[in-house]
Order: C-alpha cells, then sequence, then structure tokens
C-alpha cells in the first residue's frame, strides 16, 4: 500500500508541476505577467482563549509573486529552476534556495521529501532503540551508549522497537557526548538525541516518528538564554522557514528540563553566576546571554 500511495503522491505532484507550468507559459504568450500566489502559514495559534498554541494548520495569507517587482523576479527564476531539478543553483546562496524550495513545497502542498530534497543529518541518537532504514540495521539497544547518526530517509524507518521509557533531548553535542561516556542509557531505559544545537529536518521528522510509533514522554533540555528558548520552541511548534510543515515536524508534548529563568530569585543565586542581557541586536554573542548553562 505505501508503494501506491507513493505513486500516487508523485503523479499528483507531476500533474500539479505541468498545470504551473502551463499556466504561466500561457500567461507569458498571452502579454500578462504572470501571478504566483505564495500561502503565508504560521505555527502558533493566535486565539486568545485557545488552550493549545501549536495546532494551526491553515493559512494565514497568502504574498504575491509578480515579475513586476524587480524584487520578486530572482525569486520566481529560482523557482522556475528548482522545478527543473536544479536544487543547486550556482548564483544563490543556501538560504536563497532554501526559500526556492520552501516556496515550490507550498505551491504543491507537500513535504521536502515528496520531492526527494534531503539535507545530510547532523543529529545523533543512542539509548533502547532497534530500527531498520534503507535495508540498514540501527541495533542501539545491544550498545545503548553507542551513538549513531539519525537517519535521513526517516521515511525508510521499518521495524521499529523499543524498550525505553521515554525520550530525552539535548541542546548539545558536548551534553551528548558527556552522557555517552557516562553510560547514562545503561542506567536509565530512555533514548537520547541531540541535534548538535537547531535541529535539521531529519532530527526533528525522526523526533516527530519517534513520539507517534513509541508515544513516551519528551523532555529537552537546553540553556536557559534565548537560543536554548528558539531550539526549545523549533521543537516545540516547528521553525517559521517551514511553517507550512510544522505538523509534520514539531512535537507539542515536548517538556522544558533545565535551568528556568525564575530559578534565579528562587534559589537566591550569586550574581556572579548571572550574564547581562544586552540589547545589541546582531552585536550579542552567546556569552552575553543570562544564565547561560555550562556544556
Amino acid at each position: 500500500m505505501e508503494g501506491i500511495r507513493s505513486s500516487t503522491r508523485s503523479r499528483d505532484l507531476l500533474r500539479k508541476i505541468k498545470e504551473f507550468t502551463l499556466s504561466i507559459l500561457e500567461d507569458l504568450s498571452e502579454g500578462r505577467s504572470p501571478l504566483i500566489f505564495i500561502q503565508s502559514f504560521r505555527t502558533y495559534c493566535t486565539n486568545l482563549d485557545s488552550i493549545c498554541s501549536c495546532r494551526s494548520n491553515k493559512p494565514s495569507g497568502h504574498e504575491i509573486l509578480t515579475f513586476q517587482k524587480e524584487s520578486n523576479v530572482h525569486r520566481i527564476d529560482l523557482i522556475h529552476f528548482s522545478f527543473g531539478g536544479l536544487f543547486m543553483y550556482c548564483d544563490a546562496d543556501q538560504s536563497v534556495v532554501d526559500r526556492a524550495i520552501n516556496d515550490i513545497c507550498v505551491l504543491l502542498q507537500c513535504s521536502r521529501h515528496n520531492l526527494n530534497v534531503v539535507s545530510v543529518g547532523n543529529g545523533l541518537v543512542m539509548g533502547w532503540l532497534r530500527f531498520f532504514e534503507a535495508g540498514r540495521k540501527f541495533d542501539c539497544i545491544n550498545s545503548p551508549n553507542t551513538a549513531h547518526t539519525i537517519p535521513v530517509l526517516v521515511e525508510d524507518v521499518k521495524d521499529l522497537v523499543s524498550a525505553a521509557l521515554y525520550i530525552l533531548v539535548v541542546e548539545k553535542e558536548s551534553v551528548f557526548q558527556r552522557l555517552e561516556n557516562d553510560k547514562f542509557c545503561s542506567k536509565n531505559r530512555c533514548i537520547v538525541i541531540t541535534g548538535r544545537g537547531y535541529p535539521d529536518v531529519p532530527t526533528r521528522r525522526f523526533l516527530r516518528l519517534l513520539m507517534d510509533k513509541l508515544c513516551l514522554p519528551v523532555y529537552c533540555l537546553v540553556d536557559c538564554d534565548p537560543y536554548g528558548f528558539d531550539i526549545l520552541a523549533t521543537y516545540r511548534f516547528g521553525s517559521m522557514q517551514m511553517a507550512y510543515d510544522a505538523k509534520f515536524l514539531r512535537v507539542p508534548q515536548i517538556q522544558w528540563l533545565g535551568a528556568f529563568p525564575s530559578d534565579s530569585e528562587n534559589y537566591d543565586l550569586p550574581k556572579q553566576c548571572l550574564l547581562p542581557l544586552t540589547i545589541e541586536g546582531d552585536t550579542y554573542s552567546k556569552d552575553q546571554w543570562l544564565l547561560s548553562a555550562p556544556s
């Protein structure tokens, strides 16, 4: 059945690409400036009366791209090149290419993996877990303190088995390595994951897969600074850049571990333990944030 669904999805995507291309060609042939409507999404709920703040999946508006705006021309060109399969457009940096791919996903109402656009994963996993991916066996259970790279093709993960009681996500690779050296998973029946800082798409998709399949509690240990808060929010709500796909990437059940901002007053922490929060925008460094947790 999975193969049938995949084949149907491919035909649907090809149909949408043909319809989009024909509409652009028709406009150009008749002397009209094509209008491309890009839907806008958000990762949060704007209903102040709502208990949940992470279930808004509907478009919140749209943006119109046209050749009449000079700022839109290069963006439209990149969309056309990407439709042709040239995702590594030479004259654009990675952020611009990423935006073009995101535009295409919104236009086609699909995820990146449906277009066979996947990034090399940076995430690591260890603990009480076993699974297969693309014919390879990942047997973490027999060596729970050995780190494995998170699979890139998360959709190919099969036969997922776990004896864990919970999942622990840590912000820093250094913390992950410390837990590995201390044989943390031998003493605690858990799965430990790190995205090595800001998590990439495979790490977030893999964590969501574990959540869906295993239904385990998920905890996240991050620094008590704006970077840590941002990383936690990315896991919980999804990123703004890929808000259109947040429902497949976010883990709204994730719970925050670590030092809280209120702990400085609740536990009378010495002033020398605090670092000033600056307002210098782009000039700040991570060492200038309040209550930066040790590595």
